[in-house]
């Protein structure tokens, strides 16, 4: 299955939900905001949402400064 994350094509080989592809990523799910298809999903529903194929995704991070 194919996503598009940040911008980018990535193809994915097993069924995965929001959360599931955060933590593979190696990120913090405490500390990023994920767009799904144009939407902000609730982060309690990043646990059942199976990502399909064609699906767009924008990953942020927060970065502390001064």
């Amino acid at each position: 299955m194919k996503l598009i994350i940040n911008g980018k094509e990535t193809e994915i080989n097993k069924t995965v939900t929001i959360n599931d592809l955060v933590r593979e990523k190696g990120l913090n799910p405490l500390l990023v905001v994920v767009e799904h298809n144009y939407k902000i999903p609730e982060r309690k529903s990043w646990e059942t949402t199976t990502l399909k194929d064609g699906d767009k995704l924008e990953i942020l991070k927060f970065v502390g400064g001064g």
